[in-house]
């Protein structure tokens, strides 16, 4: 497969990164969409970076115009505005949605989180986070563009044993808990990038030392 030049949006984050430097590791050609305050790990620094607020509808356009995909890994943090999730994890989506169809990026691939949509949640004590999230989703699935959602479970840092340790994947709803290394999240993302059997479809990821890694194309076939 010849490289492809991927925009990562929110690439500073702790997911966003390790996706970067995952399509790196692979021979592809990362473009990093970042706030201009956004500082990135040392491995980073060389990547084609484009700091903007994605509120801006020309720079956006700009930054996303002769890439081959976007990874959309933003995300509201933590905080006392409880408009955040509101404006990142819905608007924010949309905007980077419809900039794509206005340059013509086909493949798109978000971020999301397991049990988006659902009400009744203790996430939604922060702004309502897993509602706005579905529907960041929702403004991709209605898109008309070529897009598949992860929604990973709880996020670790940990980067011990993950050669040996599977990925769940399954379709939506289907998982409630557990959790996931955000190491094996951007793994998951990359290979659903490479896999159009995910095209059109929203796969939940938890992972287990105790479950052999399987491909995505073979579960796809297989099971889901």
């Amino acid at each position: 497969m010849s490289p492809r030049t991927i925009a990562i949006s929110g690439a500073s984050g702790k997911t966003g990164y390790r996706i970067a430097e995952d399509l790196l590791q692979r021979g592809d050609q990362p473009r990093l969409l970042l706030r201009p305050a956004s500082q990135l790990p040392e491995s980073l620094q060389g990547c084609d970076q484009r700091r903007l607020e994605l509120s801006d509808a020309v720079a956006l356009d700009d930054a996303l115009t002769g890439v081959d995909g976007l990874v959309i890994a933003t995300g509201a943090r933590p905080s006392v505005d409880l408009s955040g999730p509101m404006r990142v994890d819905a608007w924010g989506v949309q905007r980077q949605v419809e900039s794509c169809r206005r340059v013509g990026v086909r493949r798109v691939l978000l971020v999301s989180s397991l049990c988006a949509g659902r009400w009744r949640h203790p996430l939604n004590l922060f702004g309502l986070i897993l509602v706005w999230k579905r529907v960041g989703e929702r403004a991709l699935e209605r898109s008309g563009l070529d897009w598949t959602v992860i929604r990973p479970g709880g996020l670790s840092e940990r980067e011990e044993g993950l050669a040996s340790e599977g990925i769940l994947w399954t379709g939506p709803d289907a998982q409630t808990s557990n959790a996931i290394p955000r190491r094996l999240v951007a793994k998951a993302c990359v290979e659903a990038l490479d896999t159009s059997e995910s095209i059109g479809r929203i796969l939940e990821v938890t992972s287990r030392p105790d479950l052999a890694p399987q491909l995505l194309a073979t579960v796809l076939a297989t099971s889901l």
